[in-house]
């Protein structure tokens, strides 16, 4: 098969076969986001509906797979360690032929306004659990003829944080923490790990995440949040390992 055959392959999603509890059946996602619980939690949405998945963690990576391959669905994280996902999300709804539906997908709900802005055709709040605020979000937004037909249940199913995924994103902020020495790798870090903890669902992580972003933007010191971030990440670290 050339590259041409596989772009033309899945440029638009096929409903040969819709079986009522897998309702994205013949649907190719590709999700762009850096924290893998989020990824994670998308994969097992996917796999529950039918659809298939490919991976991007940054916007590089994610514009080599378009040069290649044709989604039915892109889906989007605002915040993502090489630009704006605004900004993709630009590029990708501008594009011809254009992807039949794109997404947003941020922790902070405030960022819809701005994915809506820049073309997207729906957006999701993480974290994302639920089966079937994640199929609807991707049926809705599917041309009237691509949509499977007839009613069909709303699954109530609830995706569960992944505790390897977790401890994999829990160890990249330990790292990138051991390294922030400017301002991009601090509201970085701020951005990712309030994500990471509304997906875990720790109240406190997040707290001190957004504590740090708070302090950041208003010039204060921030070796006090610094060092109350890495302790708690250290905890978390340790808790994930015994369990």
């Amino acid at each position: 098969m050339t590259e041409q055959d596989r772009i033309g392959e899945e440029e638009f999603p096929t409903w040969r076969v819709t079986l009522p509890n897998r309702p994205l059946t013949g649907l190719t996602v590709l999700v762009v986001e850096d924290s893998r619980i989020a990824s994670e939690a998308v994969r097992l949405l996917c796999l529950r509906s039918g659809a298939r998945i490919r991976r991007a963690d940054s916007i590089r990576a994610a514009l080599r797979h378009l040069q290649t391959y044709r989604p039915g669905a892109v889906i989007i994280d605002m915040g993502l360690p090489d630009g704006d996902g605004a900004q993709m999300i630009a590029t990708i709804a501008r594009a011809m032929p254009r992807v039949p539906v794109v997404l947003g997908i941020s922790g902070d709900p405030d960022n819809r306004a701005a994915a809506m802005r820049a073309g997207a055709d729906g957006f999701l709040v993480k974290p994302i659990e639920s089966l079937a605020v994640f199929q609807q979000a991707i049926l809705s937004a599917l041309p009237a003829e691509a949509r499977p037909q007839g009613l069909r249940l709303l699954p109530d199913d609830v995706i569960a944080a992944d505790p390897a995924a977790l401890r994999d994103d829990l160890t990249q902020v330990a790292d990138a923490l051991s390294q922030a020495d400017d301002t991009e790798a601090i509201e970085y870090i701020a951005r990712f790990l309030a994500g990471v903890a509304r997906s875990a669902h720790d109240r406190m992580l997040e707290d001190a995440a957004t504590a740090l972003a708070r302090d950041h933007a208003h010039g204060r010191a921030l070796a006090t949040d610094l060092a109350r971030i890495s302790g708690l990440v250290q905890d978390r670290l340790a808790a994930v390992r015994v369990s």
